[in-house]
C-alpha cells in the first residue's frame, strides 16, 4: 500500500496531484475470444427459482478446487487410469488436509486415499511437486485470522478479529460461544474417528488378502 500513502502524503504536503505519484490500478482484459462459447446470449428467465437440497452437500464437496495445470495432468492421467477430476479433487484435499507444515509420506497417503497404488503414487509425487511450488503453507487458500490463543498481531491481513472483550449472549439462547466450540470439537473428533475407522477397514482387508494369499502359496507348494 506504499503507492496509496506516498500519494497521499505528497497531497498533503503539497496541496495538489504530482504526476509521479501514481496509484497503480490492475488492467482488466476484454474482447476475450472464448466468452461467447462460456456464456452463450440464450439465456431465459425461468418461470420459477431452482431449488436445491443442500443436506450433508459441505460434507460431499472438498474444499480444493482445480486449476489449469490440474486439468492438464488430469487428462494426461486418463489415458492410462480411470480417474474423474471429482475424485482428483477429493484426493488432494485428504492430502492437504492430512498434512500440517510437513507433507504427508507415500505410505501415510495411502492409508488416506482408497485408490489403488499406481494411481496414489502418480497423484502423490504431483501433489509434492506443486506443493513445493507454492509460495503459500498449502494449495487450499484460506483466510487468515487471529491465532486461537487470543494473541493480538499488527498484521493488517488479519480479518476477523475476536473480541477483545466477551460478548454477553441472553441467558435463554444455547448457541452461546462456548457450546458453539464445543460442536466444532466434537464434530472434529467425530471426523477424526471416521478417518481412524477407514484405516483399520483397508489394514484388515489387507490382512484378509495377505492370509488368501499365503493359503493359495501353500496350496501350490
Amino acid at each position: 500500500e506504499h503507492h496509496l500513502q506516498r500519494a497521499i502524503s505528497a497531497q498533503q504536503v503539497y496541496g495538489e496531484k504530482r504526476d509521479n505519484m501514481v496509484i497503480p490500478v490492475p488492467e482488466a482484459e476484454s474482447n476475450i475470444a472464448y466468452y461467447e462459447s462460456i456464456y452463450p446470449g440464450e439465456f431465459k428467465m425461468p418461470k420459477q427459482l431452482i431449488h436445491i437440497q443442500p443436506f450433508s452437500l459441505d460434507a460431499e464437496q472438498p474444499d480444493y478446487d482445480m486449476d489449469s495445470e490440474d486439468e492438464i495432468f488430469v487428462n494426461k492421467l486418463k489415458k492410462r487410469m480411470d480417474i474423474s477430476p471429482l475424485q482428483f479433487e477429493e484426493m488432494i484435499d485428504r492430502l492437504e488436509k492430512g498434512s500440517g507444515q510437513q507433507p504427508v509420506s507415500l505410505q501415510e497417503a495411502k492409508l488416506l486415499l482408497k485408490e489403488d497404488d499406481e494411481l496414489i503414487r502418480e497423484v502423490y509425487e504431483y501433489w509434492i511437486k506443486k506443493r513445493k511450488n507454492c509460495r503459500g503453507p498449502s494449495l487450499i487458500p484460506s483466510v487468515k485470522q487471529e491465532k486461537r490463543d487470543g494473541s493480538s498481531t499488527n498484521d493488517p491481513y488479519v480479518a476477523f478479529r475476536r473480541r477483545t472483550e466477551k460478548m454477553q449472549t441472553r441467558k435463554n439462547r444455547k448457541n452461546d460461544e462456548a457450546s458453539y466450540e464445543k460442536m466444532l470439537k466434537l464434530r472434529r473428533d467425530l471426523s477424526r474417528a471416521v478417518t481412524i475407522l477407514e484405516m483399520i477397514k483397508r489394514r484388515e482387508k489387507s490382512k484378509r488378502e495377505l492370509l488368501h494369499l499365503t493359503l493359495e502359496i501353500m496350496e501350490k507348494r
